[in-house]
């Protein structure tokens, strides 16, 4: 008895509660209070890396995430959002229940009675309006499975073509940029390149912060080669990423297809090219050779990019100089009103200097999302799955005696994309949008633009595993079970197919993804007989997706979910001739998909921003991820750690422009362009942004930055501009703004002064000549 009151009076009772720990099998030490009874090997569902993980569960629950010591990709780390990825699953967000509006009220429903209503109304309006008056934005978080079955039920099902991924958004201009030099989409390269590159040059991609377990394959560079890589970092903001680099190089916003164009021209000039690679694996050199030396000489390139002649020299001599070069890329380039062709220029730097189909020698795009591969090769959104071409009729023929369908069902050419469907919407051609795992509300560029379209529509379905902003305005929810409560597959940027197991079951009255679009197609006559009848589980969908990729470049055919999880994830192609999969692509004997097999060396150009800064907005606004949140914080804004971490949006100045502004670090500003304005931002002064520029994380809905954002799209990938649009800043103390100067250019440079820029180039070429 004494002792007992004694532990409470010097609280030893609540340490023994929280604080103790116990033993376990797998991990040793941990924790007492989150041992979990059991864990299921599985893979991350948050970003493109693909991180091998273990779900630990207890009583029916997930409770914890570790990471898998196993695991090629991650050995064993994970980043913030990994860590904490058990807390999503059961979420306070999450929907537990169908819904259905009733007096403009979402209230909880059956699966019956909201599948009834939505296929009644769907069917009335493409009796009226015709079949592409219903349309479909898909996600990058869904599993292949997923994808693949909601890609056949809309495109085969509906018979509509207006569908597309929310991966317009972020790896689209990757896929034409690959589909434009190799002649079809797929990374050519593995994480293994980054442990074993000479020179890594990393373009608009900041992986500290949005890929971290990346730093791992670069940092065991040196114990394999012998030497550290040269790392150079190209970004107009000086990321975590360019604390890693050699040579940073501070560009120009949007000005790495000139820069990348002006190291080709000095390689071509010196004599650096790789003249045997370019005749025997390349075709176009002789048109590609006379647009960049009549167009990009390096001055020019300089008065465009703000770097330097001499910088520019030295960058194409450690380039080319490199035995193995690799370049890679994310939202910095993809991200761009000339994204695709920024793609295919540095495909085109890599091709001269024969940096393609060796160990540590690629141009390698890192994907954003969980799945966006899966999507881009199963999806049926920009191809028929397997990398088929709608236009090619034997494509189609194929597809269709492979899944046993007329093929007149297949579609003949690619119905509108993301921002093309809201521009249909506005206009009043399409009635009925089916969103899937995605948040617009939050994520697409004009804001204002987006939400006037969307109240055009008669119907808006949103199936989600969370209440997003987009949730909350729909007429219809179908709710989704989500990451450890189904099975399937996730590919990552590796092309790397990884097995997502089921760990526990799903919430409420939810169901897979899959399970929601199969279900649903019976309420459609003939359709679930036609599409889904052997459809009785995640590997069936699998097998049939093997089958259809069979003989395709993106080849799952010799995989399977043993062995999957056995191996640790399998690289497509994987067949008999590659049974453990392939690590990179266009090696030796391995041709590229265009008529001849070569890949095309291509005459792409540089061209000024739509939008440039004015005096009434005279700023260059940077918008992107931050590592401690998540895309539209659907998953991530129930989780303390992550909002401890990063609780709100935030703009970073540079102590020039918050001088002006005679604001300080915590103080609130005002951002504003033509279209919109964001209040009550944090501000952040920091050197990292330069005089002239500004950059906000995209992730806060309460402080939507996609408000001030432009709707500039690539004509080629439809991907957005997210990157800059001209804005201005405004502090209560200042009310007039940020003031352009006198010496400002009035071109494609008008962000920056003539004057920081020259101070720029000089401490860059300081960099390269104490670095090389």
């Amino acid at each position: 008895m004494f002792k007992t009151i004694f532990n409470k009076f010097i609280n030893n009772d609540i340490k023994d509660d929280k604080y103790s720990y116990t033993k376990d099998s797998k991990f040793g030490t941990i924790a007492k209070d989150k041992a979990p009874d059991h864990w299921v090997k599985s893979t991350c569902g948050y970003c493109g890396v693909g991180c091998g993980l273990y779900i630990g569960v207890k009583d029916g629950k997930a409770v914890r995430t570790k990471g898998d010591p196993s695991h090629f990709v991650s050995k064993g780390t994970l980043c913030p959002k990994g860590l904490t990825e058990h807390e999503m699953v059961n979420s306070s967000n999450r929907i537990a229940n169908p819904m259905i509006k009733k007096d403009g009220k979402l209230t909880n429903s059956s699966w019956d009675e909201v599948f009834k209503y939505t296929s009644d109304k769907f069917k009335q309006i493409q009796k009226e309006h015709g079949k592409g008056a219903v349309a479909c934005i898909s996600t990058g978080q869904f599993l292949t499975e997923d994808f693949y079955t909601l890609g056949k039920f809309v495109q085969l099902g509906l018979e509509t073509p207006n569908y597309d991924g929310n991966t317009t958004l972020c790896m689209a201009s990757a896929v034409m940029g690959y589909k434009q030099t190799f002649g079809s989409d797929g990374p050519p390269a593995s994480y293994e390149d980054f442990s074993h590159a000479d020179v890594i040059m990393l373009i608009g991609a900041n992986i500290a912060d949005n890929h971290p377990i990346l730093k791992l394959h670069i940092a065991k560079n040196k114990k394999i080669t012998g030497k550290k890589p040269k790392i150079i970092v190209i970004d107009p903001r000086f990321s975590k990423t360019a604390n890693m680099a050699d040579i940073f190089v501070p560009i120009a916003p949007r000005s790495d297809l000139a820069l990348i164009n002006g190291l080709c021209y000095i390689i071509l000039e010196q004599g650096w090219e790789d003249k045997k690679f370019i005749d025997e694996k390349t075709s176009g050199f002789k048109e590609f050779r006379k647009n960049i030396m009549e167009k990009y000489p390096p001055q020019e390139v300089a008065n465009i990019t703000g770097i330097d002649v001499k910088t520019l020299y030295e960058l194409a001599r450690v380039y080319a100089g490199a035995k193995k070069a690799l370049s890679a890329w994310t939202m910095g380039v993809n991200q761009s009103s000339i994204g695709t062709d920024t793609v295919s220029a540095i495909c085109n730097l890599a091709l001269i200097t024969g940096n393609l189909g060796r160990k540590g020698a690629a141009p390698f795009s890192i994907t954003g999302q969980c799945n966006a591969m899966g999507t881009r090769e199963f999806g049926f959104t920009s191809s028929i799955p397997g990398y088929r071409n709608f236009a090619n009729i034997q494509d189609r023929i194929d597809f269709a005696n492979i899944i046993n369908v007329p093929v007149d069902l297949v579609p003949k050419k690619r119905g509108y994309s993301y921002p093309q469907i809201i521009d249909a919407i506005d206009r009043g051609e399409i009635k009925a949008l089916w969103v899937t795992a995605t948040n617009p509300l939050v994520s697409f560029p004009n804001q204002k633009k987006l939400r006037r379209a969307l109240k055009k529509l008669d119907i808006l379905v949103v199936q989600d595993a969370f209440m997003s902003e987009t949730a909350q305005i729909a007429d219809v929810i179908f709710c989704a079970a989500t990451w450890s409560e189904k099975e399937g597959t996730y590919t990552n940027s590796e092309r790397r197919c990884n097995y997502a197991k089921k760990a526990v079951e799903p919430l409420g009255d939810t169901k897979s993804d899959a399970n929601i679009v199969i279900e649903f197609s019976k309420y459609f006559e003939g359709k679930y007989e036609l599409l889904f009848k052997n459809f009785k589980s995640s590997e069936d969908i699998f097998n049939e997706i093997k089958e259809v990729s069979r003989g395709q470049l993106c080849d799952y055919s010799g995989m399977s979910y043993e062995k999957i999880e056995k191996l640790g994830g399998i690289q497509w192609p994987c067949n008999e001739q590659y049974p453990n999969g392939k690590k990179r692509l266009y090696t030796k004997g391995f041709k590229c998909k265009t008529p001849d097999g070569k890949a095309k060396l291509l005459p792409v150009n540089w061209e000024p921003l739509s939008e440039s800064c004015n005096p009434k907005f005279p700023l260059n606004l940077n918008t992107g991820r931050t590592v401690e949140q998540w895309h539209t914080r659907t998953k991530t804004k129930t989780i303390d750690l992550l909002n401890d971490l990063a609780p709100e949006a935030w703009c970073e100045i540079n102590p020039a422009d918050a001088k002006e502004l005679e604001v300080k670090s915590g103080d609130r500003i005002k951002i504003a362009s033509s279209r919109g304005e964001v209040n009550e931002l944090i501000v952040k002064v920091t050197q990292v942004v330069r005089q002239g520029d500004c950059f906000v994380p995209f992730h806060f809905a309460d402080q939507l930055i996609n408000s001030v954002t432009i709707d500039d799209f690539d004509p080629k990938s439809f991907e957005p501009n997210f990157k800059q649009c001209a804005v201005n800043l405004y502090s209560t103390k200042v009310p007039h703004g940020i003031k352009m100067k006198k010496e400002e250019v009035s071109g494609e440079l008008t962000h920056q002064t003539t004057s920081n820029l020259q101070n720029l180039k000089i401490k860059n070429s300081a960099t390269i000549e104490s670095k090389v």
